[in-house]
């Protein structure tokens, strides 16, 4: 099993060595897209968060893969922070998955030899999309935290992994029925790792699961 080298109590003297670098570029469809960088890697990685978050909710595991000589952007979709886009106004119609595509295009343009999307609720739905309809080669791994394989999820064809609690649950009642079936049209390679407890996407690092699910998505981004 991997070990971390950085532990959250490390956090704030991590925060020292991998100061942000605030960036902006732009979408295929006009929008323009806010993020922070961490790290100075060839090795990039894309942080897509969910609905209930934005890019700086995800500083402390930037912070960790940054440590693992990973390149780290957090971007804010279109409708959250300074973001903006055609479709904002709605964020389950939007075409979140260009945002995500000018995210990994960024990374790629400043030197990224290789670039990985981990995507949480809607934003892994997003990274997903944008995975099947990126150029060959432009996205070389997906973390799925708590998503679906995206709106055609037979196509999804890079190597991937899907981390979900079991009794992961909203108004329509448990995820994961839902998402296994999905799961199942999606082709190899892939890894579904099923945790317990009910913690939805992003909600696993506020919980005592927080190290291993950190620790299987530095195995699977670091695995050849």
């Amino acid at each position: 099993m991997l070990t971390l080298r950085l532990t959250v109590a490390a956090i704030s003297i991590a925060s020292l060595a991998f100061a942000q670098d605030h960036v902006s570029f732009a979408t295929q469809d006009g929008g323009l897209i806010y993020a922070d960088v961490y790290g100075t890697g060839d090795r990039g990685v894309v942080l897509a968060h969910g609905g209930q978050f934005n890019k700086e909710s995800w500083e402390k595991q930037a912070l960790v893969l940054a440590a693992h000589g990973f390149r780290v952007l957090a971007f804010d979709f279109r409708g959250f922070g300074k973001s903006r886009g055609p479709g904002q106004a709605d964020l389950f119609t939007a075409p979140m998955h260009l945002d995500v595509l000018a995210a990994v295009r960024y990374l790629r343009k400043s030197g990224a030899k290789t670039v990985s999307v981990v995507g949480a609720s809607f934003g892994g739905s997003a990274a997903a999309n944008a995975a099947i309809q990126a150029v060959p080669g432009e996205i070389d791994r997906v973390v799925l935290l708590a998503a679906g394989p995206g709106d055609q999820p037979e196509k999804f064809k890079v190597p991937k992994l899907l981390i979900i609690a079991h009794d992961d649950a909203n108004d329509d009642g448990p995820r994961l029925p839902k998402i296994r079936l999905e799961w199942e049209k999606v082709p190899l390679p892939k890894e579904l790792i099923v945790l317990d407890g009910s913690a939805h996407a992003q909600f696993l690092f506020q919980t005592a699961q927080a190290d291993r699910v950190m620790r299987e998505i530095l195995h699977f981004l670091s695995s050849r």
